[in-house]
């Protein structure tokens, strides 16, 4: 079954306009969920609506979003009234410039969605945009309206598609400096070159089917014990790592603990090492 778009609409470049629809990169179908039982009767419970004043349940259809302007005081608006409320970017993403995504920075990026044309008629001019980007090697930016809310993207080329990506607002960002300005140490090149081959030592290549859900799995593994009748298994808690005090002593232990560089590369020099080096090195003629 093909999943539901999030959202239907055009994409617009200059005059040339298609089709598309956006889909939900991420499910969440597999994932462990949770219902809220009573306790006493082991039946599902449901939420329900109470008035603050009154403490009485609501009735169907009698709640209403307000919108408080002053202190107890609310404007009341319709469901109908808000979807009524439409500007351009609610049906049409706009092409309105382009950069290279690696000027992005991260802390801006959201949530993804795929990009694919809604319907036969929208296919070809939905490849031309998206070849012409991959060509220039661009992503493009636009606005749309999701959720009840405009958001920047950025949108790109995917194989035979093209994924979006929702942007956060400037002023919803926290810069990097307001947390990590007070960080002040010092780093030693010798305890850096020990760290660079410990890192050596763990290259690999990035490949998403590795990373499983091991707390998924002790989740599964916890229902499986209670719906057999047995007690919860007993996890051990993992050992608290303790603070490092001699940071260069623990840079050559883990080297050690990993096997050392990878064959055929050179292990780091140790300060003793590097003046035994110096010493046996041979001296420059002056000219």
């Amino acid at each position: 079954m093909a999943p539901r778009p999030a959202w239907k609409g055009y994409l617009k470049l200059s005059l040339v306009t298609c089709a598309i629809e956006l889909t939900n990169v991420v499910t969440h179908a597999e994932k462990v969920s949770f219902r809220i039982l009573n306790r006493k009767t082991g039946n599902t419970v449901k939420r329900i609506y109470v008035d603050a004043g009154t403490g009485k349940p609501l009735e169907e259809g009698d709640e209403i979003k307000g919108y408080e302007v002053s202190e107890g005081e609310f404007v009341h608006i319709e469901e109908d009234e808000i979807e009524a409320v439409q500007i351009e970017s609610s049906h049409t993403m706009s092409l309105d410039g382009f950069v290279e995504k690696s000027s992005i920075e991260q802390i801006y990026l959201d949530t993804p969605y795929y990009v694919s044309p809604a319907d036969k008629v929208s296919e070809e001019a939905f490849a031309v945009i998206r070849d012409a980007m991959a060509a220039r090697k661009v992503a493009g930016l636009a606005r749309i309206v999701l959720y009840q809310r405009e958001r920047p993207v950025v949108i790109e080329p995917l194989g035979k598609g093209m994924v979006l990506t929702t942007l956060r607002y400037d002023d919803t960002v926290r810069r990097p400096a307001t947390v990590f300005g007070d960080i002040a140490a010092r780093t030693d090149k010798e305890m850096i070159d020990l760290a660079q081959h410990i890192i050596d030592g763990k290259k690999t290549k990035f490949d998403p089917t590795k990373f499983d859900d091991r707390y998924e799995d002790a989740l599964l593994e916890l229902i499986r014990a209670k719906k057999a009748g047995k007690k919860a298994p007993k996890a051990k808690a993992p050992p608290k790592p303790s603070n490092v005090v001699n940071l260069f002593d623990a840079l050559k232990k883990s080297l050690k603990a990993e096997g050392g560089a990878k064959a055929g590369r050179s292990s780091p020099r140790t300060p003793a090492r590097r003046a035994k080096a110096k010493a046996s090195a041979p001296k420059r003629k002056s000219a």
